[in-house]
């Protein structure tokens, strides 16, 4: 389930704005026009209020939600605050305007990584298995 929601939803979801910034860079002789830029900001703009602001508007009153699996969500929001980092990182210090090769390569392993960082997460296969089960979350007793 993690796996999945990592990968098919995240680029089914996008796939239409990576298709047409890909078309648009490949017609202008890979260099940015005006709209793949601004289609992806358009998007996470649109997933970012619209989509969270819908979520939080169908739960009805009276009734709260809880994040199912805290750990992943854990993993998830470091390497999108990482993501986050590492865009500035070559958008500004490395190659002050320009993305070179190396860095487009290195940011697109990236995502296997976090995948498989998230899959572990889920199945707890780093530290927890070894923490005693008495000191385990939600596993205290009186």
């Amino acid at each position: 389930e993690t796996v999945s929601n990592l990968t098919l939803m995240a680029l089914g979801s996008s796939a239409p704005e990576i298709l047409l910034s890909v078309i648009e860079v490949c017609g202008h002789n890979f260099q940015a026009g005006d709209l793949g830029p601004s289609t992806i900001v358009g998007s996470a703009a649109f997933n970012m209020f619209i989509i969270i602001a819908l979520c939080v508007y169908v739960v009805p009153d009276g009734e709260t939600r809880r994040i199912k699996h805290l750990r992943v969500f854990f993993v998830t929001a470091a390497w999108s605050i990482f993501a986050y980092t590492w865009l500035y990182i070559i958008l500004s210090v490395f190659s002050p305007g320009v993305v070179e090769v190396w860095e487009s390569l290195l940011t697109f392993f990236f995502f296997p990584i976090c995948v498989l960082f998230a899959w572990v997460a889920d199945r707890r296969l780093l530290f927890y298995k070894y923490v005693y089960k008495r000191y385990r979350a939600g596993k205290q007793r009186g």
